[in-house]
């Protein structure tokens, strides 16, 4: 429920990895330009349409937070999920995103009556071990004033976020795979691991700790969006080191390894899709994945990409 295709070559290489063992998935818009008008919004769901051929799959549409008219949010509601609102810049191509959220209420208040969920990648301009914590002040704030409003903590990362799920309604959230495995220890305890390197940061162990629970418990506030963001090994493996980790295609592999070793993957299903399906009103196409218990191991690269754990060896194979 949170994925970047990118676009052109890289769309054409990574899309088809996501297509082939997942029913759908909500596509980021921070593209440069960003997604944020119909005909854009359209001619990149026609290219993700074209390189995820013959995979069933449905790409979940997001446009670009700005200020947008009532009438033309009207229009564009039967083409989008929702509505993506970046800190300006928290992430990647993020420069264009919200600088005060005051500025972007006008916008809210009409994606409240016309029902349009609002995503958010939720970190303030602190330190960045608190960026996810401080915001959670305006998460409060928007939930509050705002309580027919369908809002996705993207991406969380700490267990105050977990805790806070448990205080609104209209409040769900994704967690990506890295983050309920890591903590920063692995990407800068030694030497810099750059393709663990991800905004926002993995945190503390306790962090990883509370989203583990609630992940393997089926929270039912809680989806699996993979955050899965290539980069090429050019913007990853040199200095001013690109945010991003690649886990499209063996993101299904490790959650039934990770599940299994908890005993708990009578709860997989509900953590990968249900919970999606309920939270949006969603129908992805059916699709069934089976696994069988042979060695997997992830290649050193899909194209020009490394991916998480790349050479190393995992239980579980996708045999279907």
């Amino acid at each position: 429920m949170h994925i970047h295709f990118r676009e052109g070559d890289m769309l054409k290489t990574v899309a088809p990895l996501s297509a082939s063992s997942f029913a759908g998935g909500v596509i980021m818009p921070n593209l440069v330009p960003p997604v944020d008008s119909k005909e854009r919004l359209l001619a990149y769901r026609e290219e993700i349409q074209a390189a995820i051929e013959p995979h069933s799959f449905d790409p979940y549409m997001t446009l670009f937070f700005k200020n947008y008219s009532a009438s033309f949010l009207e229009k564009i509601k039967p083409n989008i999920i929702g509505i993506k609102l970046y800190p300006a810049g928290a992430t990647t191509n993020s420069e264009s995103g919200v600088k005060a959220i005051d500025q972007a209420e006008k916008t809210i208040e009409i994606m409240q009556e016309l029902g349009i969920p609002l995503m958010v990648h939720g970190e303030s301009d602190g330190f960045v071990m608190d960026r996810e914590k401080e915001f959670i002040g305006i998460y409060e704030y928007l939930a509050r004033k705002y309580p027919r409003l369908q809002i996705t903590m993207e991406h969380i990362t700490t267990a105050a976020a977990v805790n806070f799920l448990e205080r609104f309604e209209n409040v769900s959230a994704t967690v990506t795979l890295q983050h309920l495995l890591i903590t920063l220890d692995d990407v800068v305890g030694g030497l810099m691991q750059p393709h663990h390197f991800c905004k926002p940061i993995a945190k503390r162990p306790e962090d990883r700790e509370a989203l583990l629970e609630a992940a393997l418990n089926a929270h039912p506030k809680l989806m699996f969006g993979s955050d899965s963001a290539p980069h090429p090994i050019s913007k990853k493996e040199t200095c001013g080191c690109a945010a991003g980790v690649f886990t499209a295609p063996i993101a299904l592999q490790i959650l039934v390894d990770l599940f299994e070793k908890h005993g708990k993957l009578e709860n997989l299903q509900a953590f990968v899709s249900d919970r999606a399906r309920e939270i949006y009103g969603i129908t992805p196409p059916p699709k069934k994945i089976t696994f069988t218990r042979k060695p997997f191991t992830i290649p050193a690269q899909y194209g020009t990409v490394v991916p998480f754990r790349a050479t190393q060896e995992t239980p579980w194979s996708i045999v279907q």
